[in-house]
């Protein structure tokens, strides 16, 4: 499943709700209220995307990599200690997708520049883009819909998932390190800087970034900074280098793919899959029933998708406990199989774009490994929420 074909079914979702509500299985009234709940939330995605491609190609992300190479001094350990660090920032705040789009071809050519295995590079990149997208709203499209949901500032979701987030973060680094230990040893020789073309552009955009990054923890709903943001790169980008400005910076796919699943599941809803969904997610807020919960979500995304399954179940994850551990099964759990976050697939794509292969098979037995392990342990803490 690539993109594209994510677009496909996006399609294909949209007009199966389009019938449901033709047909007065979903009302019209009902599918305006969808409509009204999403849109700042994919225009926080389009805008952030384009935030987060124009910093690439200034050299923002390439920077910083150099930077950290350099502050390491040779050590391979701390270089990927503080890779892992920049992964968990980036994820944090502009979205798992950026990390597994635009900071995983960087550490690739960060490893191989110093001549060091790019598989933990590669690894830490995917894992951390999934299991650090707990930490703030704006880490992953799940968690704005499920802040809007609750109707909650930033502070509280920090407060409600900081720990489990920390716990995620953890134990991911833990097993990375465990599973990485022999090439992540020795010392590697200082390379050259990164090239670049325009520092004055380079100066503007991570400045821009700089000024963005707390904004969107501020409480401001965060579509409004990153679209700020967005038009004034565009600005720059249009005087400084017109040819990077595109169409393909817009993220429609992934537009079409979640408007297609919003639809469809409110007309799933309509049909009355609650019934069923109450029966197979439990009910309470004791830990055993936030583990049933949480397993669940993580089951539905690596059967579909982290998105569909979330919304499928967001119905019966009805406070704040409930919500944390839906959120951690389907964030952190999602590293099993390819399809069950985009960012893996995106993850995918640009090792093969860079010439790196890593099975399948490889990247499922250990996701068997890491995600139950993650999922249930990052759930106790929301036990004490009840």
């Amino acid at each position: 499943m690539d993109v594209v074909r994510l677009a496909v079914i996006g399609g294909i979702l949209l007009l199966v709700g389009g019938a449901a509500v033709a047909v007065g299985i979903l009302p019209a009234s009902d599918a305006l209220m969808v409509a009204d709940r999403v849109w700042p939330i994919l225009l926080f995605v389009v805008a952030i995307t384009i935030v987060a491609e124009f910093a690439a190609f200034a050299g923002v992300f390439d920077v910083a990599a150099d930077f950290l190479a350099r502050l390491a001094r040779g050590r391979t350990w701390l270089l990927w200690i503080l890779i892992v660090v920049l992964a968990v920032v980036v994820t944090s705040f502009l979205s798992l997708d950026t990390t597994a789009v635009l900071l995983t071809p960087v550490v690739v050519a960060v490893a191989r520049t110093h001549r060091l295995e790019v598989l933990p590079f590669a690894f830490t990149t995917v894992w951390l883009a999934n299991t650090a997208s707990l930490v703030l709203p704006v880490s992953n499209l799940t968690n704005l819909l499920a802040v809007e949901r609750l109707d909650i500032s930033p502070l509280a979701f920090v407060l409600t998932l900081g720990p489990s987030a920390l716990i995620a973060i953890v134990v991911t680094v833990l097993l990375l390190w465990i599973v990485h230990r022999r090439a992540l040893r020795g010392t590697y020789a200082p390379a050259p800087r990164p090239e670049i073309s325009d520092r004055l552009q380079l100066m503007v955009t991570a400045a821009v970034v700089v000024v963005l990054l707390p904004l969107l923890v501020s409480g401001i709903p965060p579509w409004i900074p990153a679209l700020a943001a967005a038009a004034l790169l565009l600005g720059v980008f249009l005087w400084r280098s017109p040819r990077a400005v595109r169409v393909a910076l817009v993220p429609w796919q992934l537009v079409v793919f979640a408007s297609g699943l919003f639809l469809a599941v409110a007309a799933l809803e309509a049909a009355g899959s609650r019934a069923l969904l109450d029966v197979v997610a439990g009910a309470g807020e004791d830990l055993s029933s936030l583990w049933q919960l949480a397993g669940v979500g993580m089951l539905g995304a690596n059967a579909v998708n982290n998105l569909p399954a979330y919304l499928a179940l967001e119905s019966v994850a009805d406070s704040p406990a409930r919500l944390g551990a839906l959120l951690t099964g389907v964030n952190a759990g999602s590293l099993i199989t390819p399809w069950a976050s985009l960012a893996t697939l995106l993850w995918h794509e640009r090792l093969q774009a860079v010439g790196i292969d890593v099975p399948w098979r490889r990247y499922v037995v250990l996701g068997l490994i890491v995600a139950p392990l993650t999922v249930a342990l990052a759930v106790i803490p929301l036990a004490s929420l009840s």
